[in-house]
């Protein structure tokens, strides 16, 4: 493991360091609960669970077809006619205004048996698409937690850049002081308070671009984790990167974890159950049906008056497809071309991660030797700014070293930070490739 602390500030430079002091009153937001808070408010895993919900909703047998249809009518129609019937024996009967009604009312079950077995196809294809929203879910939820982890780091990173430009500022602060005593009692220039001058003020321009960006990026945390974007706070001071990571590992979690792969396997297999409902077309649909239903039909002219009945019906119908314009086989070769697709999409997302694993490792293994690498050159920087300011506390060494001096230091700081930053954002992403994301 490499592991980064807040490296220590000899006494000279303690008071200087002072002004960092009122970021320290802010919470302190660690990287477990800025992940908890994520899980529990981001708008799109929100989104997602409920995608899943609504999928394990729909798996059931009714949903599948596997389940009759019990539906009740009512119907009542009534009339209001002149009416008048001729008999065979020519007499003539009429109805004025007369009032005639008809009501039906029952209820029927239509159930099919049988269409092929399609609909067992059916709800299996049901538990794979709630598979399938799972997986989505786990790839957003995946997505999420990694921007947070890179988000949160590359804080991490900018804080310990800003206190490096603070030190600068406070070094440059404390050089115009220097150089206005040094000038006052005869032993400096006006040049060397005027340069002093003007290096301050471009540290300090630095300083608050650097906030500026600090507070920029705290903003975006803010967004993932869907709180309130303008709440302030303060992140830990240390980085630790895992050192031990192989690629061979890390490709077998591919193969087992990834949620992207699942989908791609969940995709081709409700191809193949798409196609087995396709098939399910050429063989016979075979339904039963009952009801109970009850009339009552009046009029008020005719050889009947009144008639009411009820009484059970019931009965089977089948159907079986002859000839379909050729449709049938039509749509077996789309679905098998479907499956073929589906197969496709398997490999080329299987040789897209298997790809990004690879980049992402030699990356990776990069930005490790970067990291001890920086790591020297920043203990060396630090060192050199300590002896060249003790000298000039002296007054043994020009102001033009104490600027390269400070400068290195800087550099070296800010290099070391982004080195270890890069790294773990490395780290981050093999683990969000192999779908072994954790903290």
């Amino acid at each position: 493991m490499i592991a980064h602390k807040n490296w220590f500030l000899p006494a000279f430079f303690l008071l200087l360091f002072l002004g960092t002091a009122p970021a320290k009153a802010q919470e302190l937001l660690t990287l477990e609960e800025a992940v908890k808070i994520t899980l529990e408010r981001n708008f799109d895993i929100k989104l997602f669970a409920n995608d899943v919900q609504i999928a394990e909703n729909n798996v059931s047998r009714g949903n599948a077809g596997m389940l009759p249809n019990v539906n009740a009518t009512l119907t009542n129609n009534n009339t209001i006619q002149n009416s008048s019937q001729t008999r065979a024996d020519g007499q003539v009967n009429e109805v004025s205004w007369g009032r005639g009604s008809t009501l039906n009312y029952g209820v029927g079950l239509n159930w099919t048996v049988f269409n092929g077995f399609a609909m067992f196809a059916r709800f299996e294809q049901l538990q794979e698409l709630q598979k399938l929203g799972e997986a989505n879910l786990q790839q957003t939820v995946l997505t999420r937690v990694g921007d947070v982890i890179s988000t949160y780091y590359d804080l991490v990173q900018q804080q310990l850049q800003l206190r490096a430009y603070d030190t600068a500022v406070s070094l440059s602060q404390f050089r115009v002081q220097t150089a206005k005593t040094r000038f006052e009692i005869g032993k400096a220039a006006r040049l060397e308070v005027l340069n002093a001058q003007v290096d301050f003020n471009t540290d300090t321009t630095n300083l608050l671009r650097q906030q500026e960006l600090y507070r920029n990026t705290q903003i975006r945390l803010n967004e993932i984790m869907a709180r309130e974007v303008s709440t302030q706070f303060r992140v830990v001071d240390g980085i630790t990167i895992n050192d031990q990571l192989t690629l061979a590992q890390l490709s077998s979690l591919v193969e087992q974890q990834n949620p992207a792969l699942k989908a791609a396997v969940l995709n081709r297999r409700v191809a193949e159950l798409q196609a087995r409902q396709v098939r399910a077309s050429r063989y016979p649909t075979i339904g039963v049906n009952t009801g109970y239903s009850f009339s009552h039909n009046r009029s008020a002219l005719g050889f009947s008056t009144l008639s009411t009945g009820n009484g059970l019906t019931y009965g089977v119908t089948a159907a079986v497809p002859i000839f379909t314009g050729f449709n049938q086989r039509r749509n077996e070769q789309n679905a098998n071309i479907q499956i073929n697709s589906a197969e496709i999409q398997f490999q080329q997302v299987n040789q897209n991660l298997q790809a990004q694993l690879a980049a992402a490792f030699q990356t990776y293994r990069t930005n490790l030797t970067l990291v001890r690498l920086e790591e020297n050159n920043q203990r060396i920087a630090r060192q050199n700014l300590d002896i060249t300011m003790e000298k000039y506390r002296l007054g043994s060494i020009t102001t033009m070293e104490v600027r390269d001096a400070q400068l290195n230091f800087v550099n070296s700081t800010v290099r070391y930070s982004n080195a270890l930053y890069q790294a773990k954002i490395a780290e981050v992403s093999l683990r969000e490739i192999s779908g072994n994301l954790d903290l």
